[in-house]
């Protein structure tokens, strides 16, 4: 239906209502007092309604319309669009399929692509290794921290020293002393003092290393020239003989073993790490004799050490056995050494003992992370041939000689501990048994004799304190203080004494530090004696001074200075300053004048020393 016959309809229908409307109007116009409208002023304003009404509904019409061809033209678009996805999906479809078709027949050529990119970036991982590895060795070529020959690394090392000391007291000594030769007050050498110059203590060293798969094998020689053969001297040419200070060799198994052999530094050495060799905590003296209270030995060893962890490492070594001296006076015939034989290879001028055993070392240490704390333990083994009727006034002889042993040793610690972001190292050393001075600095009598010749171990021990302040990587200063002791052990043989004197008629005392030891002259000076290796005197022994040490220290202080230190090694400079005392025990002294009784000896010592050092 168009919309003029639409309207032509309700037109109709409107003025057919409007007649029945008039009709109904006449009728009540006849009955109302109001004035009716007329019958064309009722159509007209039903007409006006309904064209109102008309354009009303017209523009909805219209809207209406307008919404359906908007709707249609949508729906258009989107048939299009869902054609067009419909053909995208279907060409995609087939360039999948053909992608899958290309991908299966290309399997194994996708394959050795992967395995070719996998081999270039092995490759390439390679060059750079070796690239990196031909710059490290042209820096090692250019600037070598060791050398290398057949495989094994060599490092050579040490120092060359310009070195004096000047003591208040001579003891006929170089740059290393003898604390228990320090003579008393009044002696000849006493009352002059020394100043002696040397470079003997410069050292050479020669490190081998070379690693296999399961460990690293290391040999090392170390050598000064503080030693005197026969015809050394200072006289013109000051020649003094190439010393052997270690040589060991070295298998350090990747499991934590380690087996060295040769001449070391003892096991009961303190260390700085660990137990490793070339580690240990030597003091920073100048003086070769380190400093009293030191626990050390450089000799023969064989040791074994395990690392259980990174803190903790427990060893044990069999090392060289020599007894130093039997200790004491009036003392029985007892043989425990002899002189060197040359035929040998021994020196006729030194003694060795008759050891029957080697000396035994076990330790612990241990590193919990702040500093290095050591236990050990040290066992000796001595012997000797007694002739307890070579004494006799009538009749000596070697009848009832007897073979006589003793089993000794000490416990030691040591401590390390820094401070201050490592800046300051304060350590603390002890070692206490029976028969243990040789392996302290002053080197105290390891044992006497009783009356019959039997020996008697005499108990003793050592203990030092050490601080070494690093200020700066140019200055070190440090400071120990030190101190030994060996006990006294005498028997009375059941004589008495029959000679004119302050002990005329008291028994004879045999052994070490007895009381009735006369020690009047220890301060008297005596007549100089015809030099045995010519050019006139030398002082005579003391007489009336049978003076037994009882206690050594010593108080150290001293810097190093480094000038210089680098690739191209290192120069530096030290002084050192030491005051030693030695004591000895209660003896006879002269009632008169009060001199004697427990004579005591000083010495005020100054070294200094110039070195460079092998980079």
């Amino acid at each position: 239906m168009s919309r003029k016959t639409f309207v032509v309809l309700l037109m109709a229908i409107s003025l057919v209502g409007a007649q029945a409307q008039n009709s109904v109007n006449q009728a009540q116009a006849k009955h109302s007092r109001v004035k009716p409208k007329t019958e064309e002023q009722v159509l007209l304003e039903q007409l006006s309604e309904k064209l109102q009404t008309l354009d009303r509904v017209s523009d909805k019409v219209d809207g209406l319309e307008q919404q359906v061809q908007d709707l249609k033209r949508q729906l258009q678009e989107s048939n299009k669009t869902a054609e067009a996805a419909k053909a995208e999906a279907a060409e995609t479809r087939k360039e999948l399929e053909n992608a899958r078709q290309i991908v299966g027949h290309n399997d194994e050529q996708f394959a050795t692509l992967q395995s070719a990119v996998s081999d270039l970036k092995s490759t390439s991982t390679s060059i750079v290794e070796t690239v990196q590895t031909q710059q490290k060795e042209q820096h090692e070529l250019e600037h070598p921290d060791s050398l290398h020959f057949k495989g094994i690394e060599l490092r050579p090392g040490g120092f060359l020293a310009a070195e004096t000391v000047d003591r208040q007291r001579g003891i006929g000594g170089d740059v290393n002393t003898q604390f228990s030769g320090i003579p008393f007050a009044g002696q000849t050498a006493g009352v002059l003092s020394e100043f002696n110059a040397s470079g003997r203590q410069s050292r050479v060293s020669l490190l081998a290393e070379g690693k296999l798969s399961k460990s690293t094998v290391r040999g090392y020689y170390e050598a000064d020239f503080l030693s005197a053969g026969t015809t050394s001297n200072d006289n013109q040419s000051n020649s003094y003989t190439l010393r052997q200070r270690q040589v060991w060799a070295q298998a350090a198994l990747n499991s934590g073993w380690t087996l060295t052999g040769g001449q070391m530094w003892s096991l009961a050495t303190e260390y700085k790490h660990g137990l490793e060799n070339n580690a240990e905590a030597i003091p920073l003296t100048i003086d070769a004799q380190y400093n009293v209270g030191f626990t050390w030995e450089r000799q023969y060893g064989f040791r074994v050490t395990k690392s259980l962890g990174s803190k903790l490492w427990v060893g044990g070594a069999v090392e060289e056995a020599q007894t130093l001296n039997l200790g004491g006076h009036n003392l029985p015939t007892v043989v425990y050494q002899q002189a060197g034989n040359g035929s040998g290879l021994y020196n006729s001028a030194a003694n060795y003992s008759f050891n029957y055993a080697p000396d035994l070392v076990a330790k612990i240490a241990y590193e919990p992370g702040f500093g290095h704390y050591e236990i050990f333990g040290v066992g000796r083994f001595f012997r000797a041939r007694a002739f307890p009727n070579a004494q006799l006034a009538s009749g000596a002889s070697a009848l009832g000689a007897f073979t006589t042993k003793a089993a000794g040793g000490g416990v030691g610690a040591n401590a390390r501990v820094p401070l201050f972001a490592k800046r300051l190292d304060l350590g603390a050393h002890i070692l206490v048994g029976d028969g243990i001075g040789r392996y302290s600095t002053t080197t105290l009598p390891d044992a006497t004799a009783h009356p019959d010749g039997s020996l008697e171990l005499l108990a003793g021990g050592s203990v030092l304190g050490s601080a070494e302040w690093h200020t700066t990587h140019r200055l070190d200063l440090y400071g120990y203080y030190g101190g030994e002791y060996v006990k006294r052990a005498f028997y009375p043989n059941g004589l008495f004494v029959t000679t004119p004197g302050p002990t005329y008629g008291q028994p004879i005392l045999v052994g070490y530090g007895a009381p009735n030891n006369v020690v009047t002259g220890c301060y008297t000076e005596v007549l100089p004696v015809t030099s045995p290796n010519g050019g006139g005197y030398v002082p005579g022994s003391a007489l009336n001074c049978a003076a037994d040490n009882r206690n050594i220290q010593e108080g150290t202080v001293g810097y190093w200075f480094r000038f210089y230190k680098g690739p191209r090694g290192t120069f530096q400079q030290g002084i050192q300053y030491s005051y030693a005392e030695r004591h000895t025990w209660q003896g006879i002294g002269d009632p008169l004048t009060g001199l004697g009784g427990s004579p005591k000896a000083i010495d005020n010592m100054w070294f200094t020393s110039f070195r460079y050092y092998l980079p």
